[in-house]
C-alpha cells in the first residue's frame, strides 16, 4: 500500500472497533429499510457505524458522500486485500459474504489490472451491444421471444385471466434463459446455478457452499466452451484474452452471471412493482411511452442493489462526521444516497427529461460498463414493456407494504410479485415463428433462430415445475 504525506487521524478519534453498533439487517431493515437508514442518518450523519453479519463497517448514507467514495478510485479500493480486518485475522473464516468478496474478478481489482480486465469485458460484449450486428440481432429477438414463450404457457396453464407471481413465472425465467443463452451456457446448468447466485448474494448460512458450487459451473462451461466456441459472451472473452485460464474466465462469468440474471432481474420486478403502486412520476414516464426513463425514475426509487459493493480506505480519511482509518471497510448505499436525494427535493427527480442520477450502474471508475449498461437497459425496458402489451389488466393482489422481500445486505429484490391479470384480446398470444431473416441475412427482431426457440423450449421444459408446481399443489 502507497504511503502519502496525509494527516492521520487524530489520536483520540474513536476507531470503528470500538464504537457500539447496531445490527443492519434487522425486521425493520426486511420491512421499512428507508426508516432504518433515516434513523441512522439522523443519530451520525452521513456515515453511520453498523454491524453487518457480526462484523462492524462504515455505512455510507449520503448522496454526496456515496459519490465520493464511488467516484475516488485511488482512495476507496476494492481489493479485498486492502481489509484490515482480514489481513490481520480477525474476520471469521465462515463469515458469510466472505465467499463472494474472495472471488479475484475484475470488479474487485484496481488500477490497471482493473482496466485490462475492464477492456476484456467490455470487448466480448461489443458485438451483444450493437443491434446491428448479428448478434445484437439475435439477442434482442431472443429476449422478445423469450417473454412471447413465457406469456403462451401462461396462458396455455391457467388461460385468459388469472392470477400469477410475476416475479416466479416470468421475470426470473426470463433472464435466467436470456442469461443461459448469452453464455452459451446448457440448459442443465440454469436453475440450480440462480438459485446458488441468490444463496450468494443473500449471505445466508450456504453461502460459502453455493459460492463454490456457482464457481465450479461456470468453471466448466469455460471449459465446454474453450473445446467447442459458440456465438456467446464466454467465447467471445476467450477470443479478447486467450490467456484467460478457465478458473479465471469461470471467476468473470459467475460475476457477470450475478449482475446480468440477479440485478438486472431484481430491476425488472422493482420497475414493474413502482408502476403496479402507483408511483406518479413512473407512470407518468410509461404514459408517454418513455420506457427507458420509467425504468430510471423505478431505480431512483428502488434501486435493485440497494448496499453497493465493499470499498477499502487506503490512507486515513475524514468522511462525514468520522476518522476513516487505512484498511476500514466502508458499505456505499445507493438506497439511502436515493432518499437523501430525493428528500433534498432535486430538481433531477421531478424533471420531466430523463435522469440518469439514480445509481443503479454504480458510479466512478468501477460503474458497470458501458456496453452491459446499455445491454441491460434493453433487456430490462423490454421485458417490463412485454407485460403491459400483454395485459389489459394488472393489479397486486398484496399491499404493497406487506409484500415479501428478500433478506440481505446487497440486493433489494422481491421474494414474489403476485397480480391479478387479464390477457389483451387486442394482443393475442402467439408462438413466434422462427427462421426469418432481413435480405441480408440478419435476423429479425421479432424472429430468433431455430435453436434460440428450441433452447428457449428446452430450458421452460425444465423450469415448468418451478412456475407452476407450487401453485398446483397449493
Amino acid at each position: 500500500m502507497e504511503h502519502h504525506p496525509f494527516a492521520a487521524a487524530p489520536a483520540d478519534a474513536p476507531p470503528l472497533e470500538s464504537l457500539p453498533v447496531e445490527p443492519l439487517l434487522t425486521s425493520a431493515f426486511d420491512t421499512d429499510p428507508a426508516g432504518v437508514y433515516g434513523q441512522l442518518r439522523r443519530t451520525y450523519g452521513p456515515v453511520a457505524p453498523v454491524g453487518l453479519m457480526g462484523v462492524p463497517v462504515w455505512l455510507v448514507l449520503d448522496y454526496r458522500e456515496v459519490l465520493e467514495v464511488l467516484r475516488n478510485a485511488s482512495l476507496w479500493r476494492r481489493d479485498i486485500r486492502y481489509w484490515r480486518t482480514r489481513a490481520e485475522g480477525r474476520l471469521p473464516q465462515d463469515w458469510p459474504l466472505l465467499a463472494g468478496y474472495e472471488v479475484r474478478q475484475t470488479m474487485f481489482m484496481d488500477d490497471e489490472e482493473h482496466l485490462a480486465a475492464r477492456g476484456t469485458l467490455h470487448s466480448a460484449l461489443g458485438p451483444f451491444q450493437d443491434g446491428r450486428t448479428p448478434q445484437g440481432w439475435e439477442l434482442r429477438a431472443n429476449v422478445v421471444a423469450y417473454a412471447d414463450e413465457l406469456f403462451a404457457l401462461l396462458a396455455a396453464e391457467s388461460g385468459s385471466a388469472g392470477y400469477m407471481d410475476l416475479a416466479a413465472q416470468y421475470t426470473r425465467p426470463l433472464l435466467l434463459m436470456i442469461t443461459t443463452r448469452l453464455f452459451g451456457c446448457p440448459v442443465e446448468l440454469g436453475d440450480e446455478m440462480v438459485m446458488d447466485l441468490w444463496r450468494m448474494l443473500d449471505g445466508g448460512p450456504d453461502a460459502g457452499p453455493a459460492t463454490g458450487r456457482a464457481l465450479a459451473a461456470m468453471t466448466r462451461l469455460a471449459a465446454h466452451r474453450r473445446a467447442v466456441p459458440g456465438d456467446d459472451l464466454t467465447s467471445y472473452l476467450l477470443l479478447a484474452d486467450p490467456s484467460l485460464s478457465d478458473e479465471q474466465l469461470g471467476r468473470e462469468l459467475f460475476m457477470n452471471a450475478v449482475y446480468l440474471n440477479d440485478i438486472t432481474g431484481n430491476m425488472v420486478c422493482n420497475t414493474l412493482l413502482e408502476v403496479l403502486r402507483g408511483n406518479a412520476t413512473v407512470r407518468r414516464s410509461l404514459s408517454a411511452g418513455l420506457i427507458g426513463e420509467t425504468v430510471n425514475r423505478a431505480a431512483l426509487a428502488n434501486p435493485p442493489v440497494a448496499n453497493l459493493c465493499f470499498r477499502f480506505a487506503a490512507r486515513d480519511v475524514r468522511l462525514g462526521n468520522f476518522w476513516i482509518r487505512a484498511g476500514d471497510v466502508v458499505l456505499p448505499s445507493a438506497a439511502a444516497a436515493h432518499h437523501d436525494l430525493m428528500a433534498i427535493g432535486s430538481p433531477l427527480v421531478d424533471s420531466t427529461v430523463s435522469t440518469r442520477a439514480h445509481l443503479g450502474w454504480g458510479a466512478g471508475p468501477h460503474q458497470c460498463p458501458s456496453a452491459a449498461r446499455e445491454l441491460a437497459g434493453q433487456i430490462v425496458a423490454t421485458a417490463v414493456g412485454r407485460v403491459f402489451e400483454y395485459f389489459s389488466k394488472v393489479e397486486l393482489t398484496l399491499p404493497p407494504d406487506q409484500l415479501p422481500w428478500r433478506s440481505g445486505p446487497v440486493v433489494r429484490g422481491l421474494r414474489l410479485l403476485p397480480v391479478r391479470y387479464e390477457l389483451s384480446r387486442s394482443r393475442p398470444v402467439r408462438q413466434v415463428p422462427s427462421g426469418r431473416v432481413t435480405a441480408n441475412g440478419v435476423p429479425r427482431p421479432d424472429a430468433p433462430s431455430r435453436s434460440s426457440v428450441h433452447h428457449a423450449r428446452g430450458l421452460l421444459a425444465s423450469l415448468r415445475h418451478l412456475m407452476f408446481g407450487s401453485r398446483k399443489g397449493g
